[in-house]
């Protein structure tokens, strides 16, 4: 049944784990409707006849005024069974959307991370061990991955149709999309965002291998160029980015407490923020910090980080946020607050001529 219905609606292959859910919910749907529509048409044929087989009274028939009815003589109950079902049956649209959400949105714990950069007009992918390719993702089949993306000019849309998977890439922003791919195949990436005169050709593909053959394709790629070809991985790469970025002239990697947050345990952490909220220090958070560093502030910390906006390539972000993932398991100090003796080092910001060698 669920093939028929594919090919019925001409919806492409179930490449992914949440393909056939998505599709389910979207044969409800259609199904649902088509058989509303055609009651909605039926009665509607019903009334034509039946009132114009009355057309030529003088006037129209009393009300009814039996208890229970309608003035239209229909049971109050069958009112209201129709309008129950319908606001039970959008009731349960939503419930079983908000469950999809929920489960599309969250990824599962230790998920391969992959940074994905659009840009007129074509995709590249940074892998952890430092690997790069353009226009072609390579993934692991039957392993959840998580793709962190963002874009270097305008908005851009990513979106695989076998997966049912589609997210907007935006500029200094990072957002996320997982999916699992449970078998080896090759499938279709496109932006589905107007991005300027080369939009229809911003393609790429995504090909699934067994767990074997990637890591050797891995093996074969370029590295991602950060600066350093001595780097072994893309956290090693985002180590020496920030040691050339200034980061370090205010953030510590071994818990110490100094004008910055320190690295150490950040990734995954629930950070305090001014104003008495909270948030986790997921890739979107450390993202939005370097770009934009006043939006969220650290309680406790100076509004003293430049923003790194334009600054920062797409790789390089992405070898930062995976140099303070390495260091998640390192033992933080708390509470997290700045050292007051060390607050008159001198800040240089990225605009500085110091920064930019």
């Amino acid at each position: 049944m669920n093939d028929w219905l594919r090919r019925l609606l001409f919806l492409p292959e179930q490449a992914s784990t949440i393909a056939r859910d998505m599709d389910s919910l979207h044969y409800f749907v259609i199904i649902v409707t088509m058989v509303g529509a055609t009651a909605v048409a039926a009665f509607t044929l019903i009334f034509i006849v039946r009132f114009a087989a009355h057309k030529h009274r003088e006037k129209s028939a009393a009300p009814d005024v039996r208890h229970g009815y309608t003035h239209g003589g229909i049971p109050v109950w069958l009112e209201l069974f129709v309008f129950g079902g319908l606001l039970s049956l959008f009731i349960l649209w939503w419930v079983i959307g908000f469950r999809q959400y929920a489960r599309f949105v969250e990824p599962p714990p230790n998920t391969l991370q992959i940074y994905v950069t659009g840009k007129q007009w074509m995709w590249t992918f940074a892998y952890p061990n430092g690997a790069a390719s353009n226009g072609i993702l390579y993934v692991p089949a039957g392993r959840p991955v998580t793709l962190v993306m963002t874009s270097r000019d305008v908005i851009h849309s990513f979106f695989v149709p076998d997966f049912r998977v589609k997210r907007d890439v935006v500029p200094g922003r990072a957002t996320t999309v997982w999916f699992e791919a449970p078998a080896a195949g090759r499938h279709h990436i496109f932006c589905t965002e107007l991005c300027g005169v080369g939009h229809s050709t911003m393609r790429g593909e995504v090909v699934v291998l067994a767990a074997e053959e990637y890591e050797r394709q891995l093996e074969g790629l370029e590295r991602v160029d950060l600066g350093d070809p001595r780097a072994s991985s893309l956290a090693a790469a985002g180590e020496r980015v920030a040691a050339r970025r200034g980061c370090m002239r205010c953030h510590t990697a071994d818990g110490t407490p100094h004008i910055g947050p320190t690295f150490a345990g950040l990734y995954g952490a629930t950070i305090p923020l001014e104003g008495g909220q909270s948030v986790i220090a997921d890739v979107q958070y450390l993202t939005s910090s370097m770009m934009d560093p006043a939006a969220q502030l650290h309680r406790g910390f100076l509004a003293v980080m430049p923003s790194y906006q334009g600054l920062l390539s797409a790789a390089e972000v992405g070898g930062l946020v995976e140099y303070i993932r390495s260091l998640r398991d390192v033992q933080r100090a708390e509470p997290q607050s700045p050292a007051p003796q060390r607050t008159d080092v001198p800040i240089v910001t990225p605009l500085q001529p110091e920064e930019r060698r």
